[in-house]
């Protein structure tokens, strides 16, 4: 048995960004590939379990975990997206999923393998069905990035829209770590205050929350509220902010306390943020980031 800090669980997808200002570029993305690599980055051991059709999987090179730590399922199609941001700080976009991979099953996780953290990083609703994800929580640790609970996909014209998780009060108490943005914590609890909605996601049965927004990062677990500033030097590598943020958040809670483990997350992404795809960096080069950046968080 071959056994991981944390065993990520999602497509790799094609995506054409468009820019504010028109340009377009194909990238590879995928909460699977940004998140492994962030994890990978700090010194964890972890496996990347994604679905893929044959003809896709020049994909794969696009990991930066090795190897033999990426698990692929070959499926009839792979995720292929479309993102045209309105802004430069690209935190307004309209995204078309153009073709969607065919969901996880339990059985697409290796027999061979476990992790102290079962992390599903989706891209939209019906990545995973619940079932999934109970069975999961008995193994280890629940990760969940709400992305794949609230995004849908109109079938008629591949348009993606955000709506409420139906079973949200069912499935959350089956979850240790919850990820949302703020936007997205919004849609869960109705209200535009993430301190209180982070309070609500809690309450309502996830262990340890963690809310993402574009000047900070918040994380609780039924006492106090933490917080850690953003401190990116320029955002030409946005996208991925939140699957780099939340990887690297509940890897390093294995062996850190909250404050810390924060830190590190909000360091790591900020660093990340600075150079467009997955993080490709080492835990001195985020340490040395710290020690730069965030002296003032430093016991």
């Amino acid at each position: 048995m071959k056994h991981y800090e944390s065993i990520i669980i999602g497509h790799i997808s094609m995506d054409n960004n468009i820019d504010h200002l028109g340009n377009g570029a194909f990238v590879c993305g995928g909460a699977v590939l940004y998140s492994s690599a962030s994890a990978y980055a700090l010194g964890h051991k972890v496996a990347a379990v994604t679905k893929l059709a044959k003809e896709d999987s020049d994909r794969l090179k696009e990991f930066t975990v090795p190897e033999e730590n990426v698990y692929v399922v070959n499926c009839k199609k792979s995720t292929t997206m479309k993102n045209v941001y309105f802004t430069p700080d690209k935190e307004r976009r309209e995204s078309t999923c153009l073709s969607s991979g065919d969901p996880f099953e339990l059985s697409d996780i290796p027999e061979d393998i476990s992790g102290d953290i079962y992390h599903f990083a989706g891209l939209v609703y019906g990545d995973f069905p619940n079932e999934m994800i109970k069975k999961c929580s008995e193994k280890g640790k629940v990760a969940v990035d709400v992305q794949t609970c609230l995004r849908h996909v109109n079938n008629e014209t591949g348009e993606m829209y955000f709506e409420d998780w139906g079973s949200k009060k069912e499935m959350l108490p089956y979850i240790h770590f919850l990820k949302t943005d703020a936007a997205e914590a919004e849609i869960m609890t109705g209200t535009d205050d993430r301190y209180k909605a982070i309070k609500q996601l809690y309450e309502w049965g996830a262990k340890e929350v963690l809310i993402t927004h574009n000047t900070e990062v918040i994380a609780y677990n039924g006492g106090e509220i933490y917080s850690c500033p953003i401190r990116a030097r320029n955002l030409s590598g946005r996208t991925g902010r939140g699957d780099t943020t939340f990887a690297a958040y509940i890897n390093e809670r294995l062996v850190n306390d909250i404050p810390t483990a924060l830190l590190y997350a909000t360091a790591t992404v900020s660093l990340k943020m600075e150079t467009p795809g997955p993080l490709k960096a080492t835990r001195e080069d985020i340490d040395n980031y710290i020690k730069e950046y965030y002296k003032d968080y430093l016991k």
